[in-house]
């Protein structure tokens, strides 16, 4: 922490004034409440006064609200540069997932395999995407996602598929399942239920549904309207959140009705909305391939760029359980990691976690 003389000043001048508004608003409540009582307590205090002190109430609280996030997060704050692993054969790293264990799914353009990276950023495995039939098959996954019983979900554009890769599977071959039919499908993600959301980017639509043990296809559900969609993430209310090429992103509800825009809530004007995902408090954070930014949309307040700087080309971006903000940067074709949160969410020991992925130490894990 600064302790510095002007930083101590700053922080001085803000409880001051916090404090002040304390203040006053209790000896007001204190004064006003036994007035107020009585049938006849409105004294002088008419329309206009009321409807006056209700706008600068709002504004004031709007200020506060917007006072208490920027003291929550930081910005620029880069603690890692995690290259691609096949930045010698490939394009550049582009789709990314962070799972509940700590586990980094990163996918790249144009290439052929999923890598699995421990917090540390040092790949462990990687999953080669290839399909055996007759012959053998490459695809490129375009995004992933991992299932509430640990499956690898991916898209598979070209092909117009979904391809699930079961790691407990004893076989060294036919891993790799393909399921459904769409016609462009981009970003994939779960949601609270298990069930699988997968954008539809031609067709504008999101596809909903399930999979039983043996990978069959159950209660599909399709919503449509959607203009380009890309990338796609679950949010903590049970709804989620679609980004669209080049305009912007729609927000659902649990009930998987549209809700609104991005636009529409906090007046936010994207470039090019690529990847996003939310945290555990609610707040949204989507990347602007265009602005080549990143930006934080909290439950109640105004946006916040949590990376201004540095980035070429943004396109996925995942938040880890340790509090920390990943970002797949195609244009550099690597990973970076910034702190976002000044004082960041920690997780508690999971014995559980340890015991089903050793390739994470109880330090790596813990530190």
């Amino acid at each position: 922490m600064d302790y510095t003389l002007e930083t101590t000043r700053k922080k001085d001048d803000l409880l001051r004034a916090v404090r002040s508004l304390q203040v006053k608003s209790e000896n007001t409540l204190q004064k006003a409440s036994p007035l107020l009582s009585y049938h006849q307590g409105l004294g002088m205090v008419n329309e206009s006064h009321i409807h006056q002190l209700t706008e600068k109430t709002k504004d004031i609280c709007h200020d506060l609200e917007d006072i208490k996030n920027l003291l929550c997060f930081r910005q620029n704050d880069l603690v890692q540069q995690i290259p691609n692993p096949d930045a010698h054969l490939y394009g550049g790293v582009y789709g990314i997932h962070c799972s509940l264990d700590g586990i980094v799914y990163v996918t790249s353009e144009n290439g052929p395999w999923v890598h699995l990276l421990n917090r540390s950023g040092q790949s462990f495995q990687s999953l080669h995407c290839v399909e055996w039939n007759r012959r053998k098959e490459y695809f490129f996954p375009e995004d992933v996602t991992v299932t509430r019983s640990g499956l690898v979900a991916v898209t598979d554009m070209v092909n117009g598929a979904v391809r699930i890769f079961n790691p407990h599977s004893k076989f060294s071959k036919g891993k790799w399942m393909k399921i459904g039919k769409f016609d462009s499908p981009s970003g994939i993600a779960v949601d609270s239920m298990g069930r699988i959301l997968v954008a539809d980017y031609a067709l504008g639509k999101v596809h909903l549904f399930a999979i039983d043990h043996a990978f069959k296809v159950l209660s599909v559900q399709t919503l449509s309207g959607l203009h380009g969609p890309r990338y796609i993430s679950m949010v903590p209310d049970g709804g989620f959140a679609v980004s669209e090429e080049c305009r912007d992103v729609k927000l659902f509800g649990s009930n998987h009705k549209m809700s609104g825009s991005i636009s529409e809530k906090y007046g936010h004007q994207f470039g090019n909305p690529a990847g996003l995902c939310a945290d555990s408090e609610g707040n949204l954070i989507v990347a602007d391939e265009q602005q080549r930014k990143v930006f934080l949309f909290p439950p109640s307040g105004s946006p916040i760029c949590l990376v201004s700087e540095g980035l070429r080309r943004p396109t996925g971006v995942a938040c880890s359980v340790f509090g920390l903000l990943l970002v797949a940067d195609a244009g550099e074709n690597c990973v970076r990691v910034f702190r976002y949160r000044v004082k960041p969410s920690s997780m508690a020991e999971n014995p559980r976690l340890a015991a089903e992925n050793p390739a994470l130490s109880p330090r790596e894990m813990l530190s």
